[in-house]
């Protein structure tokens, strides 16, 4: 996908514009023809709980919520607000918005008039710019590397804890760097051919060799209560942040974190105690 629109979300949505939503897994509009009057930033999704430390008197916004106005999208670090409009969807507040077509969950509604979509599963491209479909597993590698790499460089952050929309704990990254330059001999991509299970054919730049960019990180899955008490202490841990996506795509995400655990040498593929992820392409 276009990295103008894949890496830079928030710069890349201007007001006065309009957009279509695509949903990312089969292509069918979600939201069509929008104007987006006005995009603004949201603050962390923890912002709250800070609250406290900054101020000595009773939490001032506690009964304050953000509600998009027509016009309005608001971005927060996995999702965009969006004002309902015309977009149907059922009122009852914490209700997922599943795909017409394809099934596939979006978002939720937070409110009667607010609709959020995850940044991982809609495709968010001008009116006038025509759809192509995207790999799903570089998709969800693409928005997900670039939701570490924004909040590493904006709050020295490098620990995140990926939350399902059930409030579980899925999987526990650790950043360790984001200026890998992957090279690898187009006659010995057997660890992409693992990537067929999603569809995906990953295309060198050019050249007999194939080179792609990539973060290296390090992850522990806290599926079936496995490393229970780390989830537990990095959970109070105020150096962790959360990041919120679809249970369903937070399954993919440790399965596509796995799959590139195996393809690296045996001695490679842990760190610690922590499993070694090659790249997020």
């Amino acid at each position: 996908p276009s990295i103008d629109v894949i890496f830079t979300l928030r710069e890349s949505l201007k007001p006065n514009k309009n957009y279509i939503f695509y949903c990312q897994s089969c292509g069918d509009i979600v939201v069509k023809d929008r104007k987006l009057l006005r995009v603004l930033p949201l603050p962390s999704e923890n912002w709250s709980d800070l609250v406290e430390e900054w101020c000595c008197h009773p939490d001032p916004f506690a009964r304050s919520t953000l509600h998009p106005q027509h016009g309005d999208c608001f971005v927060g670090d996995t999702f965009v607000l969006m004002n309902s409009g015309n977009e149907s969807h059922k009122s009852k507040e914490n209700t997922r918005v599943i795909c017409k077509r394809c099934k596939t969950m979006l978002g939720e509604t937070v409110s009667s008039g607010t609709i959020k979509y995850y940044v991982t599963e809609v495709i968010i491209q001008p009116a006038e710019e025509s759809f192509s479909p995207t790999p799903r597993s570089q998709f969800v590698q693409s928005m997900v590397a670039q939701c570490l790499l924004e909040l590493s460089s904006a709050k020295s952050t490098f620990r995140f804890a990926i939350k399902g929309d059930n409030g579980k704990t899925y999987i526990l990254i650790w950043l360790l760097n984001s200026d890998t330059l992957l090279v690898e001999s187009l006659g010995s991509s057997s660890s992409h051919t693992d990537f067929t299970l999603f569809g995906d054919i990953l295309t060198p730049s050019s050249g007999p060799l194939g080179t792609w960019n990539a973060v290296k990180v390090l992850y522990q899955p806290c599926i079936q209560c496995r490393n229970k008490e780390l989830a537990d202490a990095w959970e109070n841990d105020m150096g962790v942040h959360p990041l919120k996506f679809p249970s369903e795509t937070c399954l993919e995400l440790l399965l596509i974190l796995g799959l590139s655990t195996t393809s690296l040498p045996p001695s490679l593929r842990c760190m610690n105690s922590f499993q070694v992820r090659n790249s997020f392409s």
